[in-house]
């Protein structure tokens, strides 16, 4: 199968004719006729017309396969609830039960015992090779049992800049999206001890390469539908064997999700939509924003609706604190039992910074103007300010005393304009 494509004209968005049409047509050439298919789709946390594909897929598929169901790729998220799975996916109860009958959404229960099975494992030696010489150990890899009861896999999904895996979409919909345990904490610290701002927006990183070693252990054919959103739609749209129609994809995200700024700034506010339901999700706020911050400058973190750190991962956070990676590395054997899952996290949220002397100096401070009270903040080891307090001016009155205000931050990457950014794989 090869990728079939279609690209709209700058500034335009493709019709939902032209998606249904090159859907259609990329679908048509996939054995699919009777399979059990199942669709691997984002949570609520990533902008994505899942409704929309929802519809289309229904209307292509169901009666031509033997089974269709969809499954939420939540990685480490919160479950949806039955409510909030009906309005992901744009139908009512009853559409469910009647004009869609028989189609499941479900999803990634990570959390639940015998979810997960073990289909195999990436030795130390092949880690070392991987991760450029950063870890050498093995790593067992899991994934959602549930997707061996079906003949053919289709991950549905955008792509986006991404701080552990370089870009989002393509096979991270299966690791860390549908699968758990010592894969998911590897990838991510992987991604950490690169650092956040050396990884993101790169196209070929050493977390890629791991995601798709373990996808060869999965023997289930797999079909990818990357999507490009922008604006209130898609801008492009390619279908075909996943890493390849990821690596085009990828490769227009790169030109349409990084925005160029002239200068750093010594004030950044990065505005969360209201998808962002904790501070797990919400950070992205700082990983897309860091790199345009000046150095001693701050970022903050403006969302009141925000009143958690983690729903799945805030005791530990509460425990560990935000640090930058190198106070994580001087004290490894205090921190190695921890989730390095969350250590990634941590740094993340942090930023850039050394730990000389037991001594921490992060490159920027990082604000919180959320729901999250002042001494928790302080507990974390982040900064705290009143939402109320936050003056919310538009960027144009704000840009001339410092401030870079941006609304709906998160999924575009910001960079210096004449940054040099490299492949961290080095063959880009």
């Amino acid at each position: 199968m090869r990728v079939y494509r279609r690209v709209a004209p700058p500034g335009a968005l493709l019709s939902e004719r032209e998606i249904t049409e090159t859907t259609a047509e990329a679908l048509s050439q996939a054995e699919l006729g009777g399979a059990r298919v199942l669709v691997v789709i984002p949570d609520g946390t990533r902008t994505a017309p899942v409704a929309l594909f929802f519809r289309i897929l229904s209307g292509l598929l169901r009666y031509r396969v033997g089974r269709l169901d969809f499954l939420v790729a939540l990685g480490t998220h919160q479950p949806m609830s039955a409510v909030a799975l009906l309005g992901h996916v744009g139908v009512s109860r009853e559409e469910l039960e009647t004009r869609f009958k028989g189609i499941g959404v479900l999803n990634h229960e990570w959390y639940a015992p015998g979810v997960l099975r073990t289909v195999g494992v990436i030795p130390a030696g092949e880690v070392r090779e991987l991760s450029r010489g950063l870890l050498a150990e093995d790593v067992e890899v899991s994934i959602n049992r549930r997707i061996f009861d079906y003949d053919h896999l289709i991950l549905c999904g955008p792509v986006f800049p991404h701080e552990v895996a370089g870009f989002s979409g393509g096979n991270k919909y299966l690791f860390p999206g549908i699968s758990g345990g010592r894969i998911v904490d590897v990838t991510h610290w992987l991604g950490a001890l690169i650092t956040c701002s050396e990884i993101i927006g790169t196209k070929h990183t050493p977390v890629r390469a791991m995601i798709d070693r373990a996808r060869a252990l999965i023997k289930v054919p797999v079909v990818g539908i990357c999507c490009v959103v922008t604006g209130e739609g898609l801008c492009g749209l390619y279908i075909g064997p996943a890493e390849d129609a990821w690596s085009e994809a990828a490769d227009l995200s790169s030109r349409v999700h990084i925005a160029y700024v002239p200068r750093a700034y010594p004030k950044v506010i990065s505005v969360m939509p209201p998808m962002y339901k904790d501070l797990w999700t919400g950070a992205k706020g700082m990983y897309k924003l860091e790199p345009v911050v000046a150095d001693g400058g701050e970022l903050v973190i403006f969302a009141p609706h925000i009143t958690e750190i983690s729903y799945t991962h805030g005791t530990v956070i509460d425990r560990i604190g935000y640090h930058v990676r190198d106070y994580f590395l001087a004290q490894w054997e205090r921190f190695r039992q921890e989730p390095w899952g969350v250590l990634a996290h941590s740094t993340h949220v942090r930023g850039a910074g050394t730990f000389i002397d037991g001594k921490e100096e992060a490159r920027i401070r990082v604000t919180l103007a959320t729901g999250i009270p002042a001494e928790r903040c302080s507990r974390v080891n982040l900064g705290y300010r009143d939402p109320a307090s936050v003056d919310l001016e538009l960027r144009q009155s704000r840009e001339a005393e410092g401030v870079l205000v941006v609304p709906k931050a998160g999924e575009i990457l910001y960079r210096l304009k004449g940054q040099r950014h490299h492949d961290v794989l080095g063959d880009g």
